[in-house]
């Protein structure tokens, strides 16, 4: 029942977006892309047909950017999505991505496909160079535990964000390449990178950015639109904790596990020690191998009020948020980052049901 309740909501958005623009796909067809009805990695019985069709949710390649200061339509606690490359900055609002799930962009050298789900709220930044060649990343339409199933252009395989692999097609097998993001308030974020650049409301598509289009979905703890393959009690469901898959294993974090001030844990996970950086208040949450790529783990503690910059450790070397060495004698030094990302509590436990999570004895 819980389930089906909420779908009148998607229902009303689907039609607000066909009202605002065609979206180029019907709903009620079950379209998999090339790879037909077989060789899926994932149980088809639980893939659904989101509605809007391929491509109805239109993907976006390369938007325009513009200055902080020229982002008068973002509020300081609206979140956004940052990514570094260099000494090249740039925010993808989830103002933007909710009406959009992927951005194919180029950060520098980078080529990156910022894919974001509304409905588990995950944010996570692909590679968008498999195999040698570059592609952009389509919306299918398609849905496995509430999540999006990303297709790319070059070979129209099937992809599930969560899982971080190809489910179905050409590439079936194939883990995606990640980038490390850090998910905070437009406010933590321009903080963090005063000259950063953001995605500009000037899409080339009609859509009321300023409006979330799943209705009261984010605070609803009770109502999935879909449903997924175990629920777990343990915290609310759309409450946002950070993941970490490293080695067949997933732990969860709470923001709660952190202070008002920048906080570090020092946690391990599979016999690989990892330091866990964030602010409950300033909304931030990132994750790291705690090896600097020459066997030593290193004792970090946090630093308050010097951001990009957030820990210190035993040497004297300060990081950023993104890893990097920015002074001191491991100067330009970057800490690897495991497969990690913000969602919602619901959308880990449907995936990976034997998850831990950090501070249960």
């Amino acid at each position: 029942m819980k389930h089906s309740i909420f779908f009148g909501v998607l229902f009303s958005s689907m039609l607000l977006w066909g009202c605002e623009e065609e979206p180029g796909g019907k709903g009620g067809t079950f379209t998999p892309g090339t790879g037909g009805q077989d060789g899926w990695s994932i149980p088809l019985d639980e893939v659904f047909d989101g509605g809007p069709g391929k491509d109805g949710i239109p993907a976006l390649t390369e938007p325009a950017n513009i200055s902080a200061g020229d982002a008068d339509y973002l509020s300081d606690d609206e979140l956004v999505i940052g990514f570094v490359y260099g000494d090249e900055a740039r925010a993808y609002p989830h103002q933007i991505l909710d009406w959009h799930e992927i951005i194919n962009d180029q950060v520098g050298e980078v080529n990156i496909a910022l894919t974001y789900c509304p409905l588990t709220g995950t944010g996570i930044g692909w590679n968008r160079e498999i195999d040698g060649e570059v592609t952009t990343f389509g919306v299918s339409g398609l849905l496995y535990n509430s999540n999006l199933i990303p297709y790319d252009r070059k070979t129209d395989s099937n992809w599930s964000q969560i899982r971080l692999d190809c489910v179905n097609g050409k590439l079936r097998g194939k883990v995606a390449e990640t980038f490390p993001l850090v998910e905070t308030t437009w406010k933590t974020w321009k903080e963090m990178y005063p000259s950063t650049t953001v995605i500009s409301q000037e899409t080339g598509h009609n859509r009321n950015y300023g409006r979330y289009p799943y209705g009261n979905y984010r605070t609803a703890h009770d109502y999935l639109i879909f449903p997924v393959a175990n629920e777990d009690d343990r915290f609310p469901n759309k409450e946002r904790v950070l993941g970490i898959l490293h080695s067949g294993s997933v732990r969860v974090y709470s923001f709660s596990s952190l202070g008002d001030k920048v906080s570090v844990i020092l946690d391990e996970l599979n016999g690989e020690d990892l330091v866990i950086i964030g602010n409950q208040e300033d909304n931030f949450m990132v994750a790291f191998i705690n090896d600097p790529g020459d066997g030593f783990t290193l004792s970090f503690s946090p630093v308050q009020g010097q951001y990009p910059v957030v820990m210190t450790d035993g040497e004297g070397n300060l990081w950023d948020v993104n890893g990097r060495a920015v002074s001191g004698p491991r100067k330009d030094s970057r800490l690897e980052a495991p497969p990690s990302f913000i969602g919602y509590w619901f959308s880990f436990a449907a995936f990976y049901p034997d998850l831990t999570i950090y501070g249960d004895s």
